[in-house]
């Protein structure tokens, strides 16, 4: 199926989720590499997926932001998803998860780099907020390697442990 991409970078392609797109979110958040630093279980159930596919959807419908899906132009498959929900007022959380088969090329970075900037310039946004699992090591070096900065620890409910926690200003609205 030929996915619309509303942004390009040289090598990935951003979609949105669809009602259609249960076995593409199988792929991804079916995959316990990926899942294992989301949940206290580290496994997502068929239930779980088809919860956080209508939660992305429904994001998208209700603020314009979802964890969108993003792909290779070179051969279409999917990497992951990296996008943005509301948290608070002018906010938004950034996350991103990526298919084992795609970590340590630069994926990660690439996605997120274009969200934040998508974030500031289109969305404008004043701040963006990033949070991480204690055990994700390769988030945490993401999250500072792209200009965000520690702020505390708080309680994640669904991995019932106390998450690092990050912010970035966007400059242009600081007064």
């Amino acid at each position: 199926m030929e996915r619309e991409y509303f942004i390009k970078t040289e090598r990935i392609g951003f979609s949105k989720w669809k009602k259609g797109d249960l076995d593409l979110a199988e792929t991804l958040w079916g995959n316990q590499a990926v899942t294992k630093y989301l949940c206290a279980t580290g496994k997502f159930s068929h239930e779980a997926i088809e919860k956080r596919l209508e939660t992305e959807i429904s994001n998208g419908e209700k603020y314009g932001v979802q964890y969108w899906p993003f792909y290779s132009l070179e051969s279409g498959a999917l990497i992951g998803c990296c996008g943005l929900r509301p948290h608070g007022e002018d906010e938004y959380e950034i996350g991103f998860h990526l298919r084992p088969e795609f970590w340590g090329q630069g994926y990660a970075k690439e996605s997120a780099k274009s969200i934040i900037e998508y974030a500031f310039d289109s969305l404008h946004t004043k701040s963006l907020f990033a949070g991480h699992n204690p055990n994700n090591v390769a988030s945490k070096k993401l999250l500072l390697n792209l200009g965000f900065t520690y702020l505390n620890d708080e309680f994640y409910a669904p991995t019932g442990l106390f998450h690092p926690s990050y912010g970035m200003n966007n400059a242009k609205y600081e007064k």
